[in-house]
């Protein structure tokens, strides 16, 4: 006989008794019928009525019954051990399509709460349940100040794309509220560093669109012939346009070469053209050449509270300049060696210009940029400078992101490009930083 999980005589039912009907399934649910999905309530091999529902395992092994009561068993034409002719005498060793027992199936102990495990097999005595501690399966009182461990946070439950969307509103600002300190006096702060790609441009835009959007009156005057502040901006510099040259060279004033950035209503730039590319040449035989720059910005009738000036990659006099009309010198700093390399340097200028030109220039803000946390390197160059400066660098560090890189394409910030980005948030946690040091520490110079 062939066991597939049904037992086919039509001769024999569930009970061991013949019955007309059709074939009975293992899975059949009749009356007595356990069902249990492991077996352990499965039909009795061995014969006999089946287990009642609450009856124990086997007593001190958690197992079931065995299928087959011993060794030699024999199996008569119903298909079953033990199970008798119609005529009830013994089948016969023709009949005997199996002497082989089936192996036990071994179930892990878990009697039930209302069963006695010395109990008589088929007697199920109920007993008082223990009534579970105190603050299980939430019988506990409710309490409006206790919070589970397993309750997710805010920064848990939320999805990142909420999370960015967070960011970009607090970034953006849409209220228009001043959230960001202003301080008491203008702050004139110079963006230099000799060596080039170090982020000087983009720090300058990405801070002062950041402090615009927060309430503050920005000014950006753009240093560079290169232009690239402008092109961040989106405000115009092609040749024929107005520009810091031209302040410089003919004594045009400020405010007649300023340009609103559209989009950002607290903030103005001082484009650059080609044309700034001589300046350093026509500025040698001019008089009081170093000061051109600041005189022009002491002119300006209107106020502002923060000026950026962004200087060209060199040491010349555009750079001279911008030190002599700044208070404050920002310096980026790439988290490479060759950005290091070429600090000693500025800094020795910087002290040239405080000994002879301007004593009230001060170096009062470093920010690390292009940080790269794989690498060794950055984290090597981020200690040195914090060792060497202390305070002044800035707590914020701008990771590489490629929407910092992308924003100019568009003639935007990354502020506003993708104000959800990592570099965004980067850039707002530096100028958050920036003006609540200034109002600690405010300056001493009026607009």
């Amino acid at each position: 006989m062939h066991d597939d999980g049904r037992y086919d005589d039509p001769r024999v039912n569930g009970r061991g008794e013949r019955s007309a009907a059709g074939p009975v399934s293992r899975e059949t649910d009749e009356p007595g019928w356990p069902g249990d999905a492991y077996g352990a309530a499965a039909h009795p091999i061995g014969g006999g009525p089946a287990p009642r529902r609450d009856a124990p395992a086997a007593a001190g092994t958690g197992t079931t019954a065995p299928r087959a009561e011993a060794s030699g068993t024999v199996y008569g034409r119903a298909g079953r051990p033990g199970v008798p002719a119609a005529d009830g005498s013994d089948p016969g060793p023709s009949a005997h399509f199996e002497s082989t027992p089936r192996p036990a199936v071994v179930l892990p102990q878990q009697p039930a709460p209302h069963v006695v495990p010395d109990a008589a097999p088929g007697a199920a005595v109920p007993v008082d349940t223990p009534a579970p501690p105190a603050g299980a399966y939430g019988t506990e009182p409710a309490d409006a100040a206790y919070v589970s461990r397993e309750t997710p946070t805010r920064e848990e439950d939320d999805p990142p794309l909420a999370m960015e969307a967070m960011r970009a509103v607090q970034i953006l600002n849409p209220s228009g509220e001043v959230t960001m300190p202003r301080p008491e006096r203008t702050r004139v702060m110079c963006v230099a560093n000799q060596k080039g790609g170090v982020g000087k441009t983009t720090t300058t835009v990405n801070l002062a669109v950041a402090l615009a959007l927060h309430g503050n009156r920005v000014l950006v005057v753009d240093l560079d012939p290169q232009g690239n502040a402008s092109t961040g901006l989106n405000v115009p510099h092609h040749t024929g346009v107005p520009d810091v040259y031209d302040c410089l060279i003919n004594s045009v004033p400020l405010e007649e070469v300023a340009q609103g950035v559209e989009g950002i209503p607290n903030l103005w730039c001082v484009p650059a053209t080609i044309d700034l590319a001589g300046a350093e040449i026509e500025l040698v035989s001019v008089v009081a050449r170093e000061s051109r720059l600041s005189r022009a910005i002491d002119a300006y009738p209107g106020h502002f509270d923060y000026v950026f000036i962004d200087c060209p990659p060199s040491l010349g006099l555009l750079t001279v300049n911008a030190l002599v009309a700044a208070q404050e010198v920002l310096i980026p700093i790439q988290c490479e060696y060759y950005a290091l390399e070429g600090l000693n340097q500025l800094i020795n200028n910087i002290n040239l210009v405080r000994k002879h030109l301007n004593p009230r220039l001060d170096v009062s803000t470093i920010l690390l940029t292009m940080y790269d946390r794989r690498t060794r390197l950055a984290d090597a160059v981020e200690q040195d400078v914090r060792n060497h400066f202390g305070d002044k660098v800035l707590q914020a560090v701008i990771p590489r992101n490629v929407r910092v890189s992308e924003a100019p394409s568009y003639g935007q910030s990354v502020m506003t490009y993708d104000p959800g980005s990592r570099g965004a948030t980067s850039y707002f946690e530096a100028a958050q930083e920036i003006a609540e040091r200034g109002v600690k520490e405010p300056v001493s110079r009026n607009a």
